[in-house]
């Protein structure tokens, strides 16, 4: 009683079953289990799923920053970076684009996701189908075939030296 606790989007405004135990609530529609959360004996508090509510995030991608369900939600290093780097080559659509790569934690673990972006920073290959891709080769466990050149929208770094005199024009 009081307490909320979060489903899937597309179960919304559905009529649900709710299953109280001790140290977990289930829910589900149907015959079908939607959500599990540990249990809270607080007052008025509310359980999200993080997870829950990436769909909805995708469609309304400026609410990222502000989604109350995000918060607290401890990523891997790699994966923040990863965000970094994909809002400033892409601004609006990197946002959404890293959205789609968290929306891979439907089907795979945060292990899994964490190694491949990590493998995705270390080959400069930061897009979601490449993240994907080397997602399925981990599941698969077969090796990574990138080839970046399959990938024409993706820019090309060129980082160049900089000589200490091209600072004294400043």
């Amino acid at each position: 009683k009081g307490t909320d606790y979060s489903v899937p989007v597309a179960f919304a405004h559905r009529e649900v079953w709710v299953r109280g135990y001790v140290g977990e609530v289930v829910i589900g529609c149907a015959g079908e289990i939607i959500a599990r959360h540990e249990r809270s004996y607080d007052e008025a508090d509310m359980i999200f799923n993080p997870l829950h509510y990436l769909p909805l995030i995708e469609r309304k991608i400026m609410s990222l920053d502000q989604a109350a369900p995000l918060d607290g939600w401890n990523l891997p290093e790699e994966i923040l970076k990863l965000r970094r780097l994909l809002e400033a080559r892409m601004g609006k659509a990197g946002k959404r684009e890293y959205v789609q790569v968290l929306r891979l934690l439907d089907t795979v673990d945060m292990e899994t996701l964490s190694a491949a972006v990590k493998d995705a920073l270390r080959l400069g290959a930061i897009g979601y189908d490449a993240i994907r891709h080397l997602v399925l080769c981990r599941i698969e466990r077969r090796p990574a075939r990138l080839d970046l050149s399959l990938y024409l929208y993706l820019p090309k770094a060129t980082v160049g030296t900089t000589s200490p005199s091209s600072y004294m024009c400043l």
